[in-house]
């Protein structure tokens, strides 16, 4: 919501321009139409200041003046010129919108390579994105890059697979340009038409020599510690998206909608977001964050979006969080709007797959979910995901530290059987804060006794009082 204006309507900036209305707000900037055409930006001398003393702005752009007890500062911008938040801007509409924008990341981190970006404003006069400073989870740079580059899709801008997914008006060469013009190393990646011409020609020359062709498509999915989903995820996804072909001769054209289900922290999330990593394909998020409106008829509007959005940009991946937040059971009382919003699912869900688009679904709460949505046609497949075993978290265990150094004594056994039944996140927590004691002890390793003081640390939090770390005040 655009907060209320700072400056009146018409009123004359330093350089001459002239206000019109608020486009864009923030705690301590605002940005204006202005009269004429061109846009401004206005911001408090203290975020100004920021700006100066990290060397993204030179002395004397911004030009002050005050107001209303306001000590402000503004530089305008021509109407060719985008001046945007990042999270607001359009998408580019050619390759040189795109490399503008690459260029002023690049120029922006080469001077603070530190300041998160996410919520910065784009300024293309000036080839730089300016940090707010707002508090807050940080968003890496190839994040921001791509969410900008492909119109609010939030692929990484390294992943160049699922870049050319959702940019495929750019030539591969151009945008390879565009990604290293940003400061992103991109490794080369055969266009899909090669690779099946290499394919034809690889079992052409088997067939001569009388050797069974290679499989170009026998790239499997890896699940460190699960190897049960894993299979079934290459049994029923992988499998049928490397031999598209084969498939479609008998009938299958895409794989089908899947739903997971177990208690909260047993990997569910986990494991599908290695497969979108795997598979390199844009992913679109219905959450309650994503998509919930308290107003009629919004929520439906929503999830009829994002599904658009993803065959637009097909092949790719819904996931629906939390289904049970809009697919309960209508028996158990919903409301008319309720009904609207299960009526747009059911629509939705068997075109998706149609239109290459693979839809998966997580809850902890199966027994709440509307029955004509567990229906086949709609999710083939209903997967319980329960708590990894010993065996399984001694496998991911073993994957987490061989990424990383360790002493000869490190024994992952004694952690898996101390992390049998525990969430999955508890595992790569209790590694990564082994890491942290072993560099704060200035060791170049993790050593067991890291990892045994880093398991103490990190008590289950399934609701086991006895362990719980308290920290605060005691009362007498």
């Amino acid at each position: 919501m655009v907060k209320e204006a700072w400056l009146p309507i018409g009123f004359k900036m330093p350089d001459g321009a002239k206000t019109r209305t608020v486009l864009h707000a923030g705690r301590d900037w605002q940005i204006l139409e202005s009269i004429g055409g061109g846009r401004t930006l206005v911001a408090e001398e203290r975020l100004i200041q920021k700006w100066l003393d990290d060397g993204l702005v030179a002395d004397g752009l911004f030009q002050g003046f005050e107001f209303d007890n306001r000590r402000l500062g503004q530089m305008s911008s021509g109407a060719s010129q985008l001046l945007c938040p990042i999270g607001d801007g359009p998408a580019p509409k050619n390759k040189a919108e795109a490399i503008a924008f690459a260029i002023a990341m690049r120029s922006t981190r080469e001077v603070a390579d530190s300041l998160p970006l996410q919520d910065a404003i784009y300024v293309e006069k000036i080839s730089r994105l300016l940090p707010t400073y707002i508090l807050g989870p940080e968003t890496p740079a190839e994040m921001v890059a791509g969410f900008w580059l492909t119109g609010g899709i939030e692929i990484s801008a390294s992943s160049f697979r699922r870049m050319r997914q959702a940019m495929g008006w750019l030539a591969p060469t151009d945008l390879k340009e565009v990604i290293e013009a940003a400061g992103f190393a991109v490794s080369e990646v055969v266009p899909s038409s090669r690779k099946r011409e290499a394919a034809r020609q690889l079992r052409e020359n088997g067939a001569e020599n009388g050797k069974p062709a290679e499989d170009p498509g026998g790239k499997v999915f890896e699940l460190p510690g699960r190897p049960v989903l894993a299979a079934f995820f290459n049994e029923h996804v992988v499998d049928i998206v490397n031999h598209r072909e084969r498939y479609k001769a008998l009938g299958i054209d895409f794989p089908s909608a899947v739903i997971l289900h177990g208690p909260p922290g047993c990997g569910k999330t986990f494991a599908v977001e290695r497969l979108i990593d795997f598979l390199g394909w844009p992913s679109f998020q219905v959450d309650a964050s994503s998509v919930a409106s308290p107003y009629i008829h919004e929520t439906s509007k929503k999830v009829a979006e994002v599904f658009d959005k993803a065959m637009q940009n097909a092949p790719s991946v819904i996931v629906i969080d939390e289904m049970e937040a809009f697919l309960a059971d209508r028996e158990m009382g919903s409301g008319h709007h309720r009904v609207e919003e299960m009526a747009e699912f059911l629509r939705r869900i068997p075109e998706a797959a149609q239109h290459e688009v693979l839809v998966i679904g997580m809850t902890n709460r199966i027994e709440m979910i509307d029955p004509a949505i567990l229906r086949r046609g709609r999710f083939d497949h209903v997967v319980e995901v329960t708590h990894a075993s010993e065996a399984e978290i001694l496998a991911l265990v073993a994957t987490l530290l061989m990424k990383l150094p360790t002493a000869e004594d490190v024994d992952g056994t004694t952690l898996a059987k101390e992390l049998s039944g525990r969430p999955l996140s508890d595992v790569a927590f209790v590694i990564r804060e082994g890491a942290r004691l072993a560099a704060r002890g200035g060791k170049d390793r993790i050593e067991q006794e890291h990892l045994t003081a880093a398991l103490k640390a990190t008590p289950s939090r399934s609701g086991d009082g006895d362990h719980e770390r308290r920290i605060g005040f005691v009362w007498n």
